[in-house]
């Protein structure tokens, strides 16, 4: 009688093996920033990836514009007065149509003011107003401006089809409508 060979698994593991599931592959943004735990919430994630995605899209930006010795506050204050046309508009009335909020806003202006780009009155009417008009310099710093700002902006989202960047459109609007009670 050949003695028989004793089988190393227990009675418990007598079965087929299974693999351990594998552990769970961090999403995009959590390999991103090299973070091992799961975000707190889906809602916790889609939030932080906004956040990083504006400050990437921003950084690029600022990247391009800085050659030419402008922020993107300062080159999105110049587009707004360059619409408000010789009339020109109060500093609240700038900081209002700013697309990121600059809590300086008189400072902004002073810089550009100190460049030429802008000019700066007293009302006429009443002294306490003080509008800011672009002036010819500014208008200049534009047009060397607005191509680069224009070929970094399109090619930031070239990778989006036209229903894509409207759907995105949608969300980011909807996603802002909620925040506006937070003002």
């Amino acid at each position: 009688m050949t003695p028989q060979k004793k089988s190393s698994r227990t009675p418990r593991d007598s079965g087929p093996r299974k693999n351990p599931a594998p552990a769970a592959k961090p999403s995009g943004l959590q390999a991103e920033l090299r973070q091992t735990k799961s975000f707190s919430s889906l809602h916790a994630e889609a939030f932080l990836n906004l956040v990083r995605t504006s400050a990437q899209m921003q950084h690029a930006l600022h990247l391009k514009l800085k050659p030419y010795g402008i922020t993107e506050t300062q080159y999105n204050s110049l587009r707004i007065l360059r619409g408000a046309g010789p009339h020109g508009l109060t500093c609240a009335e700038i900081g209002e149509r700013l697309v990121s909020r600059d809590p300086d806003i008189t400072r902004l202006l002073g810089r550009l003011e100190r460049e030429g780009l802008v000019r700066r009155e007293r009302g006429a009417k009443d002294r306490r107003v003080v509008l800011t008009r672009i002036t010819g310099a500014g208008l200049d710093r534009l047009k060397e401006t607005d191509p680069v700002v224009n070929s970094t902006v399109h090619g930031l989202l070239a990778h989006l089809s036209q229903a894509e960047l409207k759907t995105l459109i949608d969300l980011l609007e909807r996603a802002r409508r909620m925040a506006a009670p937070l003002k």
